[in-house]
C-alpha cells in the first residue's frame, strides 16, 4: 500500500523476525499489529518484519530511494579516510582548505544516549574505521569527539558524545567534569540528534533517560530521531514496536501510531506493571545541564514522561551490523542541506594521533580490567617515532594509584599488559594504515 506514513523494510531479514500487519486507519492514525500469526509477504495488509527498518513519510521514503539508486550506479568506491600517524601532519590536515564540489551539502550529527547504549560503535561503523573507543563498560567515551565522513558532494559531521549523565555520578565515580559539560555543548551545534536506546537492556528500554529527555526538551528546534540499538540480542523482535510506541508516546513524524496485539504474547500476562509506576513516580538525579531554560512544570511534565513525541524517523538496527547501518549512513545523506563543508575530504576525525593512541588503550583496560580499576590508571606518551622499516614504534607508560592496580594491569608473568599491547597495536595499525609497534610499561603514581 501507499500512504503518508509507512513502515518500510530497509535490510535484511534476520532468523527469528516477528511478523507484523499494519494498515492505515480511516482518520489518518498509523495502525500497528504486532503478534506471531504466519503473514505472507504477498498479502494484501502484510510483510515481514525485519530489525534493520524505519518509520518514516511516504515523501522522504522516496528521496532516500532515489539516494540509494544514486549510490548504486556509481562504479567509484571510495576507502575511508585514516589518520596520519604525524601530529603536526594531521594538524596541517585539519586546517587545508575543504576541497569541496559546487553544490555540496552538509550535515551535523550529534549522538546522544545513556552511558553504554552503543554510540562509538555507530560513530566508528559509520565511519568505516575504528577511531572512537568501544567497551562494554560505562563511560568508555571520556569528551567529546568528532568523526568526518565524505562522500561524493556531502559531508556528514559525526560529534560523537559521552553518555549523559549527572554530577552525582561524576562525583560517586571520580569521573572528568568534561562528561557533564561535552554533550550538552554539542548538541547546540548540530543540524540532528539521533538519540541512541540500547534495547537490550530491559530497564533502559522502557523510558527515555531523564537527561536525554531534557535535552530534547531545551533544544525543541532541532529535528531528532530515536534509534533503537543491539536489535539483534532481542529474542522477541515483536516487542520492538512497543518499546516504540512507549519512546514516541505513540506519535512519529507527527502522525500517530496504535500498538494492536494480533495474538497475545505469552509474556504480555506476566509483564510487571509495579515496576513502572514506581519508575514513573521516582524522582530524578541531580541535573547536569542548569535548568533555567526549562520551567518548574516543564520538568514535572518531563519527569512523568516515558518517550519524546517529536521524533521525526525511528530506526531499528544493530550497530555492529555494516548493512544495518548503511541504511541509516544513506538516511544522513538525503537529510544533508546545501552548505559549505568544514573539513578537507582526506579528515577522519579531529584527534590528534596521540589522543586516538590513548583512547584505544583506554578501551583495552576498561575491557579486561575488573571494576574500578581502568578508570583510575593513567597515561603518558613517551616515545613516538618512526621505525627504520618504516613502522611507527609508540611507548605509553601507564600509571597505577595502587599497587594491586597495578598488579592487576601487569598480570600473571605480563601476559595481561602484553595482550593490550599487542591488541591495541593491531586495532592502530588499522586507523594508521601502517605497522604499529607498541610497547606499555606500568609504574606506581606516587
Amino acid at each position: 500500500y501507499r500512504s503518508r506514513m509507512a513502515l518500510r523494510v530497509c535490510g535484511r531479514l534476520l532468523r527469528g523476525s516477528a511478523v507484523l500487519s499494519a494498515r492505515l486507519a480511516g482518520d489518518g492514525d498509523f495502525d500497528v499489529f504486532t503478534g506471531n500469526a504466519a503473514c505472507s509477504r504477498g498479502g494484501r495488509n502484510g510483510f515481514i518484519f525485519t530489525p534493520a527498518c524505519f518509520i518514516t513519510s511516504e515523501a522522504f521514503l522516496s528521496r532516500l530511494m532515489k539516494g540509494k539508486a544514486a549510490e548504486t550506479d556509481s562504479n567509484i568506491y571510495r576507502l575511508p579516510a585514516s589518520v596520519p600517524p604525524d601530529s603536526g601532519e594531521q594538524l596541517s590536515l585539519l586546517l587545508k582548505h575543504p576541497d569541496q564540489p559546487e553544490n555540496s551539502k552538509v550535515l551535523k550529527v550529534a549522538i546522544i544516549g545513556a552511558p553504554n547504549a552503543g554510540k562509538s560503535t555507530l560513530s566508528n561503523q559509520l565511519l568505516g574505521r575504528k577511531v572512537f573507543a568501544v567497551s562494554k563498560k560505562v563511560h568508555t567515551t571520556r569528551s567529546r569527539a568528532l568523526g568526518v565522513l565524505t562522500e561524493g558532494d556531502t559531508q556528514i559531521i559525526l560529534l560523537d558524545t559521552p553518555g549523559l549523565t549527572t554530577p552525582s555520578k561524576v562525583k560517586r565515580h571520580q569521573l572528568e567534569k568534561s562528561l557533564l559539560v561535552d554533550p550538552w555543548d554539542t548538541v547546540r551545534e548540530a543540524d540532528l540528534m539521533v538519540v541512541m536506546v540500547d534495547v537490550a537492556d530491559r530497564w533502559m528500554c522502557s523510558r527515555l533517560d531523564f537527561e536525554v529527555l531534557k535535552c530534547l526538551a531545551l533544544h525543541p528546534d532541532i529535528p531528532a530521531v530515536l534509534v533503537l540499538n543491539k536489535v539483534d540480542l532481542m529474542k522477541a523482535k515483536d516487542r520492538l514496536l512497543d518499546i516504540t510506541a512507549h519512546l514516541t508516546c505513540g506519535i512519529v513524524n507527527g502522525r500517530k501510531m496504535r500498538i494492536r496485539p494480533v495474538i497475545k504474547p505469552p509474556w504480555a500476562e506476566k509483564k510487571p506493571e509495579r515496576a513502572s509506576e514506581d519508575e514513573e513516580n521516582a524522582a530524578p538525579e541531580d541535573s547536569a545541564e542548569p535548568t533555567s531554560a526549562l520551567s518548574k512544570e516543564q520538568l514535572k511534565t518531563l519527569r512523568n514522561q516515558q518517550g519524546w513525541p517529536h521524533f521525526k524517523d525511528v530506526f531499528m538496527l544493530s550497530s555492529v551490523d555494516r548493512e544495518d547501518v548503511s541504511t541509516l549512513r544513506s538516511y544522513f545523506m538525503v537529510a544533508a542541506k546545501p552548505g559549505s563543508w568544514q573539513y578537507h575530504s582526506e579528515v577522519l576525525t579531529d584527534q590528534s594521533p596521540e589522543q586516538v593512541c590513548t583512547n584505544i588503550i583506554r578501551e583495552k583496560l576498561l575491557e579486561y580490567l575488573p571494576q574500578e580499576v581502568p578508570y583510575s590508571v593513567t597515561q603518558s606518551v613517551e616515545l613516538w617515532q618512526d621505525g627504520e622499516n618504516g613502522e611507527l614504534d609508540i611507548s605509553v607508560k601507564l600509571y597505577s594509584v595502587k599497587e594491586t592496580h597495578m598488579r592487576m594491569v601487569i598480570g600473571a608473568a605480563g601476559q595481561m599488559v602484553a595482550r593490550i599491547a599487542r591488541e591495541a597495536s593491531e586495532d592502530l595499525s588499522r586507523v594508521y594504515l601502517r605497522e604499529v609497534r607498541l610497547k606499555l610499561s606500568v609504574k606506581l603514581k606516587k
